[in-house]
């Protein structure tokens, strides 16, 4: 058996077939990564027989003048057999180290542990100390398990059995969750199906906190169309229906206070329990009167509506991943990304796929207050927690690593003012 790069057609093909496979191991993620300023090659193991048996995307990047190799998700091989690991990891090693390759980091679906979404253990993989010692004996260092988004890719990943009824996948959703996306659904939040048009709403919803850029989805929106794998989704507020809306519950609630000023005059030996129930009515009436002179001021200041949320989905074979989603900060009280994210569960799951990829989490067992709110909206949709066992970095000519970390050293050491 010998590696080779391989033809777009010739990987397309294995990737497609191959299990467990990755959509950022595609034609369609090299693509947009060269456009996003990497280098991209295809390797294959190709046996006596020109029959692939494992291959791998190869990204590569300049890092202070070094050329250094990423495998997004990690190489498409069976990490259990040992012996095509070992060859396919030489190959690999030999090959990227002529080309003056310093070194190249994976990120494998090797998965650790799988948990609910309480952080209960319910699956551990029983094979994982046995793969992940012989990956050590390849000569991969592993970079630690982190608990945040360190890593090349999450270490955890959130997702959603969606292979359900939709009574059952909203039956999962946590109580608190539910009512939220019901309320957002009474104030008339509509989700719509855009394009690649429609990109700059997620540009807007996410600049402040995401480091990818416009270009970016665009170019993931252009190379993953072409086959029909990626949707782009946006949820609105129709000022003026919503202006409705309220007016509605306004009067309903000043026609009660009434009706209880009315019963309390009629009927003054009930007094405490009708005063009671007219101070939940009045507390409810003061908010609405609130939200009222906002309703008005929305359809004087936004006549054709608020775009409120958006997300950006790549569908891939049986699984949906949720790429990147946003909201408008100022209208956070609507709720809107919890019904975009319903909207598209049940979507997804009436065309017939299995599972819904709501994408990375901070360890479910160790996080802290700065990803709290992630944890507990993605928990919150009945997620299991997929755990990987992170990334590892395979030196693959080291008289140029050696360089390259003494120019990474020293680069750092300037940041910092030493």
């Amino acid at each position: 058996m010998q590696i080779k790069e391989i033809t777009n057609e010739e990987f397309e093909n294995f990737s497609k077939s191959f299990e467990p496979s990755s959509l950022y191991q595609t034609n369609e993620y090299a693509s947009t990564m060269n456009e996003n300023g990497y280098d991209s090659l295809f390797l294959g193991l190709v046996d006596d027989s020109e029959q692939i048996r494992a291959a791998s995307l190869i990204l590569i990047q300049k890092i202070n003048g070094f050329k250094y190799a990423l495998a997004p998700r990690g190489f498409l091989i069976d990490y259990s057999d040992f012996s095509l690991f070992s060859i396919f990891t030489k190959g690999v090693k030999k090959y990227l180290g002529k080309r003056d390759i310093v070194a190249i980091k994976i990120n494998p679906k090797i998965i650790k542990e799988v948990y609910d979404c309480n952080g209960n253990s319910i699956v551990t993989n029983p094979d994982y100390d046995v793969i992940f010692k012989n990956l050590k004996k390849n000569g991969f260092y592993h970079l630690g398990y982190n608990n945040y988004f360190e890593a090349l890719k999450p270490r955890f990943e959130a997702i959603v059995d969606i292979n359900l009824t939709n009574e059952e996948i909203f039956k999962n959703i946590k109580k608190p969750f539910r009512t939220k996306i019901r309320k957002a659904e009474r104030d008339g939040i509509k989700v719509y199906h855009g394009d690649i048009d429609d990109l700059k709403y997620l540009y807007e919803h996410t600049k402040k906190k995401y480091p990818r850029n416009l270009k970016y989805f665009k170019a993931l929106y252009q190379f993953f169309d072409k086959d029909n794998l990626i949707d782009f989704y946006y949820s609105t507020l129709d000022t003026t229906g919503y202006l409705q809306i309220v007016q509605k519950y306004y009067n309903e609630f000043e026609m009660e206070s009434h009706r209880l000023n009315r019963e309390l005059m009629e009927h003054p030996n009930e007094n405490e329990k009708i005063i009671n129930r007219k101070l939940v009515v009045d507390q409810n009436f003061e908010e609405v009167k609130k939200e009222l002179i906002n309703a008005t001021a929305y359809l004087r200041e936004h006549p054709d509506g608020i775009i409120l949320s958006s997300a950006l989905v790549v569908k891939w074979k049986d699984e949906v991943h949720l790429i990147i989603d946003g909201y408008d900060s100022a209208y956070k009280h609507f709720n809107a990304k919890h019904i975009l994210i319903w909207k598209i569960m049940s979507r997804y799951s009436k065309l017939g796929f299995k599972k819904f990829n709501l994408g990375g989490i901070s360890n479910i067992k160790n996080t802290n207050k700065n990803y709290r709110g992630l944890n507990e909206f993605k928990l919150s949709f009945g997620s299991k927690v997929i755990e990987y066992a992170g990334d590892f970095e395979l030196i693959t000519n080291g008289t140029l690593y050696f360089m390259y970390r003494k120019t990474s050293d020293l680069s750092n050491m300037w940041k910092s003012g030493k």
